[in-house]
Parts: C-alpha cells; structure tokens; sequence
C-alpha cells in the first residue's frame, strides 16, 4: 500500500491516496454529488480539469476550491458546496493594493502550458541559449496528454509508455536549465500600446498560485500552449452527477489510478475513447460499451492506408487497444450518438440515437457516462491579446493565424498545439521545437547548424503528423451535431440553468448577438465563463441567422479569464 491520508467528507472519515486530487478521493468512495445549484440540484466532477467549476467543494471552510484541481491533505475537511452558503473560513482583512504593488518577473521567455508542445518549446528555446519560465495551471508538468502518476505504492498500477515520456520529456527540460512552475493560474493577458520605460515589456501577464499569490510576469516574448477543453455534447440529463468526459475518466485512472465507477459506458467521436475502454478495462471496470459517432474504420480503407503510411507506430497503437477491448468482451456500437440521460435508482440509463436520428432500441444502464465528442481550443489569452483568427469551418472552430514558425498577429507572441487547431501531441511537440527556436531567434539568439538540422527534422515530423491526423479524422469523420434537434428542455447553461428553449426564446425576441442573449438570459455568466454554453449559443445563432462565426461572435474576452479569488485580484 502506498501512503495514505484521512480526511473527511461531511463528516465521515475517508482514505485517500497521497498525492491524489479531492476528486478522485471522493469518487474512489462512489461520492458523484460535490455541490448544488441554485435550484438545489446536484452537480459532479465534469470536466476533471479545472474547466467547468462543476466540481467545487468547501475545504476546510473555504469555498469555491475546485475538487479536480486540489491535492488531498491530512485531516482536510470537505464539504459539498451548497448555493448561497458562504464558507466557515476565518477573515483575513487585508489593505488594498494596486497593480504596481505586485511583484514583477521578466522571465527572456515566458511558455504558459506545461503539456508536450509547451515543454517542447521551452526546451528547443533554451538550447538556443534562452531564460525560459514555463508555467502551469495543473499539480504536475506534463499536460492533459502525459498526465503523470500522482499516486505510489505496491497496489498502484506502475506508469506505461506514454508517461514514461511525459517523465521523460519534464526531466529535459529541467536538466536543459528550464523553470518550470505548477499550479499558476495565468488569468489576465495585456498587450501595451507603448510601454511606458525601455525596461518595460509590451507583453504582460497576471498570474496566481496558491503559495505564492498573485504575480505580474512581463517577458521579452510569450509562447501560448494552452491546449483545449472537450466539447458539449448537449443532451437531456448532461448535468447529472456522473456524467463527465472522456477526458475527466483518464485523469482519474492516469494520475490516481482510480475507476471513476464499477460501470462504465464511453460515447463520443474519436480515438481517446478507445484508448479509455481499454485502460478502464484493464484496471477492472466493466466497460457496457463504446459508442462511436463515425462509421467502422473499413469505410475509407485509402485513409487507413494513409494513416498506416504516415505512423505505423500509431496505427498498431491503435490497433492494440482494439484487441485489448475485444478480449476483454466490450462491445462497440458505430453510427450512434447519445441522445438521452435519465437519473435511476442504481446509476444512469442512456438512450441513443442512430445516425439517421431516429431513436435507437439500444439503452444502457451504467454507473458513468463519459463523453467525448471533441474539443474546444482554450485560446481565451491569445484573444485577450488580439491575436487574429479566423473561422475554420471543418473543425467548426477558431485558429489563430500563425505563420510555420508559430508566430501569431501580435508581435513577440506565438502559439501552437491543441490551442490554434486539433493536432494532437505529436504535432504540438513538432510545432513547439519550431516556435521555440524562432522565439530564440527573434529575441536574438543564434540557430546554430546542429540546432538548424533539429528544427528541420521537427518540421518534417510535423507535417508527417498532420498528414496522420487528417486521414485519422477521415476515418472518424461523424455528422457534427444538429443544433436545431436539440429539445428546449435540454440545458444550454450548466451553471445558470438556462435551457435551449429559453435560449431560442431570446432570439425570438431579436436578441441575435451572443452578448444580448447573454444580457437577457445569464448564459456565459456563471463559473466556466461561457467555456461549454458559447459554442452551443454561436450554433444557434448561426443555425437561426444564418450567419459565419468570426472572431468577433461569441462574448469578448476579458480578464480574468479564468475564476479567481477576490483576495487574488486585490493582489494579496
């Protein structure tokens, strides 16, 4: 057994594992509800990274603590979350302070995402010889695609491949002399119009962490790698406690190894669910089924030929999880979507959809759905910093313009991975070797020769990759979501509680812009900050206008861009 902590949760005494997060203490111990909303519903872990704010408990008193994102500690004291209780912790007055009490770094090179392509990046930049911090919001470096083993002991489930490189990859960078900084909230972004001293940067940013408070970080140049989010899948019963993502469920098993149920039932669009039955399955879940949007695989032999020739290593990947769900007897159901969530006695029941939208005759009963219908780019600093984008219609989100080396809009400011468009890791790893010699470049550093053929290679790896990852979306290719079949009685806002049908009635009364709906509904105005409900609103307002996204349609971006304590905005 590895070390164990005691802490409680309405007051019965639980174990926890050492190093794990209050979310997967609590879920390990079939505890789904962690607060309730203002109509006294309950509301679970959701989005496992720090996204949707589904998950916040009181600890020890103190309110708002997101459950996915915090470490269990001796003798902590949770509590579910009620709307409109206020916390038992003690006040702590403190004297006002303004921006320029705030202590200031200025790091040569800031990389905000500590995931493959931002720790690539910082370790192609400080090859060339450059100061790099890197920051991120998460316990541990690595990303939502490494995902480190937080927990040890004999009955834990020792790391496999993939975080051995994640190890791997961290260990260089910090043998290479990089600063890396977990758990920083970076949640403003600012672009000067003329500093106001030579010293002064044009870029700057304001961070929080919890020891250290908040900061003001003003580098020479910045590299952006702040990945993405899974998108809605908005159906009835989204909300309910045991529904989450895909994602959410590997947190849960990669950093904690912990089964986010007995049963478990995965649907959505894409291989990350694949990859989930077969971890979850080999940890001891009964995996009901995956539900998969797109065809079978044998619809477009030429792209799984592409793919073959592109990565081999990544098609026989593939290729074993397949095997792996097949001896492990978990059926697969292509062509289906989840059209229905209903609350039972012992779990959930889960009504489908077939492809030509009609009910389906298959119902599952589990304890979890996970879903996992894609994702949505966390892009929210690059647009407070006006970096352009445009509107890219096949993955029905924004990119920002980028030239091959990363290099955004704004001046001294480059981007790359999962943020600017659905690569995935090995693209972002390639992207970041190049943004970050060319941010060593700008800043005035010399490539050398040796350092010139490593930025070569990472660009052919590149495109190789993306070669991959087109024809992979060839074979998973599924018809996106039909707005307009979404009933009224759906929700559109999980943390206001609004539904489509209020939504829709907005727009009746000529409310066609996404901030006029958001003034006369509350959609976008709770703790995620628009993060799931502003793409359903544009889909909508496209669906209804007829009108093309652009990266002026949704709500503007504004700091803070993510929920921070008010003590962290008095900067104290």
């Amino acid at each position: 057994m590895g070390d164990l902590v005691q802490i409680s949760f309405e007051g019965e005494p639980i174990l926890a594992r050492a190093g794990e997060s209050v979310a997967a203490a609590l879920t390990a111990h079939g505890i789904r509800g962690l607060r309730t909303t203002r109509s006294d519903a309950d509301r679970g872990l959701f989005c496992g990274m720090g996204v949707c704010q589904d998950c916040l408990v009181d600890i020890d008193g103190a309110p708002n603590r997101r459950a996915c994102m915090t470490s269990v500690a001796p003798a902590m004291t949770i509590r579910r979350q009620r709307h409109g209780h206020s916390g038992t912790g003690a006040v702590d007055p403190r004297p006002p302070a303004t921006i320029d009490d705030l202590p200031v770094e200025r790091p040569e090179l800031l990389v905000i995402g500590a995931g493959p392509g931002g720790l690539s990046a910082a370790i192609a930049a400080r090859k060339a010889g450059v100061e790099v911090l890197v920051v991120d919001e998460r316990r541990l470096p690595g990303g939502q695609y490494f995902k480190p083993v937080a927990v040890q002991g004999d009955d834990v489930m020792p790391p496999d491949a993939q975080h051995r490189e994640g190890l791997a990859l961290v260990r260089q960078a910090i043998d290479a002399g990089v600063v890396i900084r977990s758990g920083v909230t970076v949640w403003g972004a600012f672009k000067a119009a003329a500093p106001a001293a030579a010293s002064d940067g044009a870029l700057e940013f304001v961070a929080s962490a919890e020891k250290a408070g908040t900061m003001r970080i003003v580098p020479g140049a910045a590299i952006i790698a702040t990945g993405a989010f899974e998108r809605a899948w908005p159906v009835p019963g989204w909300q309910l406690p045991g529904v989450m993502t895909t994602g959410a469920a590997q947190t849960l098993w990669r950093t904690a190894r912990r089964l986010p149920g007995r049963r478990v039932l995965i649907a959505g669009n894409g291989p990350l669910n694949l990859q989930l039955a077969a971890e979850l399955s080999g940890g001891g879940a009964e995996v009901v089924a995956v539900i998969e949007a797109a065809p079978r695989p044998t619809h477009d032999l030429a792209a799984v030929a592409a793919m073959a020739s592109a990565s081999p290593a990544l098609v026989a990947q593939g290729l074993r999880y397949h095997w792996q769900r097949l001896r492990r007897g978990v059926p697969m159901l292509h062509d289906h979507v989840v059209h229905g969530i209903a609350q039972t006695a012992d779990g959930l029941r889960v009504g489908l959809d077939d492809k030509w939208g009609f009910a389906s005759p298959h119902k599952f009963d589990t304890d979890v759905l996970c879903l996992g219908y894609g994702f949505d780019p966390s892009n929210d600093l690059l647009r407070a910093l006006g970096c352009r984008h445009d509107h890219d219609p096949v993955q029905n989100r924004l990119v920002p313009q980028r030239d091959d080396d990363g290099r955004t809009s704004v001046a001294g400011v480059y981007a790359l991975g999962d943020c600017t468009g659905l690569g995935g890791a090995r693209v972002a790893m390639a992207d970041g070797v190049l943004a970050g010699f060319a941010a060593a470049a700008d800043l005035g550093h010399a490539i050398g020769p040796a350092l010139a053929r490593e930025r070569q290679a990472a660009a052919a790896a590149g495109n190789r990759h993306r070669r991959f990852q087109q024809a992979l979306w060839q074979v998973y290719r599924a018809p996106p979501l039909s707005i307009s079949h979404v009933t009224d009685d759906t929700m559109i806002c999980r943390c206001e509680e609004i539904s489509f049908g209020a939504a829709r009635a907005a727009l009746a009364d000529g409310h066609i812009q996404a901030g006029s709906v958001k003034r006369a509904t509350r959609i976008g105005m709770g703790p995620c900050q628009g993060r799931y409900c502003r793409p359903l609103l544009e889909a909508l307002i496209t669906d209804r206008c007829g009108t093309t996204p652009d990266e002026f349609s949704g709500f503007a971006p504004r700091p803070p861009v993510k929920p921070v304590l008010i003590r962290d905005l008095a900067g104290r």
